[in-house]
């Protein structure tokens, strides 16, 4: 039985669920720009390697990846977020409309967009140069002020944090979500969980999730931990992502545990993007939590066997 049938579903139906999903991405954007070459000698000047380029693309990346997820699955996806006032913004708003998702990004004068800029030979990346700064209060209260204005219009919110300052007022939107009865899905980050309170669902990886509860010994001190920080959060669920041992959904009726959909890991960057935004998507589809936690495993399964911020497509997911 192939993926959208063992769910109930055709996949006329689901298509068309997906087309009608709207969901408001908000969160730290970046530009991953990636020089590919070859590498075959040795500098006479350091110790290092000297690569030639050959080529050099440009993806979008962070909370932008996850809306061109979205989009690539069908949805309808509207990003919110702070950038600079350059050409990185440019590039990363032409690629969000090429991919059809809808920007509002708020420019800050005073900072550089996020640049991930990574240099790879042969298939390995030799080097990661990183360029970001912080956006400015007033610029994220402008932010906070449009959230305000287009989370009733969304019927899911996703908050993409990447710790670079975009979610400086992350505990008000999440309040202004629930005031609306729109659910609100956080990718998280750092030590301190308390700000994602009352969330309806976090999609911690298994070292973010270490790095809040702790180590555990087995699985029944794993479900522990899980169930003690849900509860703690008010949260209506918890998504721990796994890597190679699937993903774990705990909720107050029970756990669900779900293995790796992957047959080939070839790189993991931006699977987190693609599980939250297929999540999101799913729920704001109207499917039930543990049928969009399948299609969310389907997903990364498919953009870990690819280079780079990659996106799952309707068709490849549809084709399981």
């Amino acid at each position: 039985m192939d993926l959208i049938s063992s769910l109930g579903l055709t996949a006329d139906v689901l298509r068309e669920r997906l087309k009608g999903a709207r969901v408001l991405v908000v969160g730290d954007v970046m530009l991953d720009r990636y020089w590919f070459g070859d590498a075959t000698r040795i500098s006479p000047e350091a110790p290092v390697p000297v690569a030639r380029i050959e080529k050099m693309e440009e993806r979008a990346g962070g909370a932008a990846n996850v809306a061109r997820n979205i989009a690539g699955l069908g949805g309808q996806a509207t990003l919110l977020s702070v950038v600079g006032d350059d050409e990185a913004a440019d590039a990363l708003e032409r690629l969000m409309q090429g991919a059809g998702v809808a920007t509002s990004f708020k420019r800050d004068a005073s900072i550089a967009t996020t640049i991930k800029l990574r240099v790879v030979a042969r298939q390995q990346q030799l080097i990661r140069l990183d360029f970001e700064d912080t956006p400015s209060h007033e610029i994220l209260a402008d932010k906070l002020e449009e959230f305000a204005t287009l989370v009733a219009q969304h019927d899911v919110v996703i908050l993409s944090d990447y710790g670079k300052g975009g979610l400086t007022h992350v505990a008000r939107m999440v309040e202004l979500a629930n005031a609306v009865g729109c659910p609100v899905l956080i990718d998280p980050k750092g030590e301190d969980y308390s700000k994602y309170a009352g969330a309806t669902l976090l999609t911690p990886n298994r070292s973010e999730f270490r790095q809040v509860v702790g180590r555990w010994s087995d699985e029944a001190q794993l479900c522990a931990k899980a169930e003690a920080l849900r509860a703690q959060l008010a949260l209506t669920a918890l998504l721990v992502t796994r890597s190679e041992e699937g993903m774990t959904l705990f909720q107050a009726d029970g756990v669900l545990h779900q293995p790796t959909f992957a047959r080939e890991v070839f790189d993991v960057s931006g699977a987190g993007d693609t599980v939250i935004a297929t999540l999101g998507l799913g729920l704001a589809a109207g499917l039930p939590m543990a049928q969009a936690v399948t299609l969310a495993n389907a997903a990364a399964g498919i953009v870990v066997a690819k280079l780079g911020t990659a996106v799952c497509t309707q068709q490849e997911l549809f084709a399981l």
